[in-house]
């Protein structure tokens, strides 16, 4: 009985979160005198796509869709790659003051964003990178890096020794046996670092929006709320720019949904 009690409680709990995003589906398929007349909360009467091929034609989304994925993507596999390294030298290296470097990195964790604007804007400007996507895909990568690498440290702080000295014996090297050994064993934990990498490089907002000013290198969220509030956005417009902006998000988590639950049921099993 406790257990169908639970089910019923997660149903609606799904039930009341889906509620939003259908919400904005249907706005985003109906034509503005559909919204007019019968409100947001009434059903689309037909499959009205006129909000959604303006919306896009108008921005260049599929431009700002292409920056958010180049973006994205980018910082998300950079950032698993630095924090294997660090963590691999921190966690089975066991450097000198690996405590205190880890302290570092946990305190970087908390930085609000807008305590970085105003020295990373300065940086920009003298290394004349300010406005390119690099610049941001270099910081992201950094910030979420310093996260993988206190995540990784514990992770491979318990790494089996007698793994590593049998491959040595072997004659692997260090190198050799993070790539041959370490990495390929972890990849459920690493694998899950990719998707919550990318998805939360995906959301960022405030450093695209300071760091990304031209009309060519902005983001989807940095699109959005740029254009929201705007005198062209009719309601069913705004709908169908937020749905553009959730779906391939979405998209990506479901994709990739079934690497998240097995990297995160060896991490409870371990």
């Amino acid at each position: 009985m406790r257990r169908y009690s639970v089910l019923a409680a997660l149903v609606v709990l799904a039930f009341v979160m889906l509620v939003p995003f259908l919400i904005v589906a249907f706005n985003a398929v109906k034509s503005p005198a559909e919204y007019a007349s019968g409100g947001p909360l009434a059903l689309p009467e037909g499959l009205y796509l006129d909000g959604i091929v303006q919306f896009w034609n108008r921005v260049d989304f599929g431009g700002k869709l292409w920056n958010s994925l180049l973006i994205s993507g980018t910082v998300a596999v950079a950032a698993v790659v630095l924090s294997v390294l660090n963590a691999y030298a921190l966690g089975v290296g066991r450097v000198r003051g690996r405590l205190s470097i880890l302290v570092v990195f946990l305190v970087a964790n908390t930085l609000p964003q807008e305590a970085l604007v105003y020295p990373l804007y300065y940086l920009a400007k003298a290394v004349g990178l300010y406005d390119s996507r690099f610049f941001v895909i270099v910081v992201f990568t950094v910030i979420q890096a310093a996260f993988g690498t206190y995540l990784l440290s514990a992770v491979l702080g318990r790494f089996p020794a007698e793994i590593l000295e049998a491959a040595a014996i072997d004659g692997a090297g260090r190198w050799r046996a993070l790539w041959r050994i370490v990495v390929p064993i972890s990849r459920p934990t690493l694998s899950v670092l990719l998707i919550f990498f990318f998805i939360w490089t995906w959301n960022e907002f405030f450093l695209p929006l300071v760091f990304l000013i031209s009309n060519d290198n902005q983001t989807v969220p940095v699109a959005l709320g740029v254009l929201q509030g705007e005198r062209f956005m009719d309601a069913t417009m705004s709908s169908a720019s937020a749905l553009l902006g959730i779906v391939p998000a979405v998209a990506f988590f479901l994709i990739f949904q079934r690497t998240l639950t097995r990297g995160i049921t060896v991490g409870a099993i371990k």
